[in-house]
């Protein structure tokens, strides 16, 4: 008997030696276990570091494509808790994946918004759809105009 032969070829035998085979699995790593033509949004470790992205997240969850949420749960939990509320609030269901092959590096997900089939959307970068929150900003609000200036409409 050689090697070779040792080795099962009957699936539902390899199944359950090996587990079942993942289509696309280094796909399903960088999207936090979904499929890439799912997902609607995704916001990197980098961008959920440097800029607050509520707004847009949650305009973009209360669209009808937006059925599951997945959170990157190795990152630090005070980063995601804004989201995480506003998932609550908004009534998306969500998972917060803490699998170590979910790695914590800048250019990984920390956010993915999906759908539960393939929507194909094309720009599903947060920043390329939508702006960071202007926390801060006190130069976005409209200025009042004094009594004065309204009286004499200067």
């Amino acid at each position: 008997m050689s090697a070779n032969s040792k080795i099962p070829e009957d699936k539902h035998l390899q199944s359950a030696l090996y587990g079942t085979p993942k289509v696309n699995p280094d796909e399903q790593r960088r999207y936090l276990g979904t499929f890439r033509e799912r997902v609607c949004l995704t916001v990197s470790i980098e961008e959920l570091t440097q800029d607050e992205w509520t707004q847009g997240f949650a305009k973009e969850i209360a669209t009808e494509q937006a059925e599951i949420i997945f959170f990157n749960g190795n990152i630090d939990q005070s980063k995601l808790r804004p989201y995480i509320l506003t998932a609550t609030k908004s009534g998306v269901n969500f998972t917060i994946k803490t699998n170590p092959e979910y790695r914590t590096n800048p250019d990984n997900l920390a956010i993915v918004v999906a759908s539960k089939k393939a929507i194909y959307v094309q720009t599903v970068d947060i920043a390329k759809k939508h702006q960071p929150d202007q926390a801060g900003d006190q130069s976005a609000a409209p200025k009042k105009k004094s009594f004065w200036s309204r009286l004499f409409k200067s």
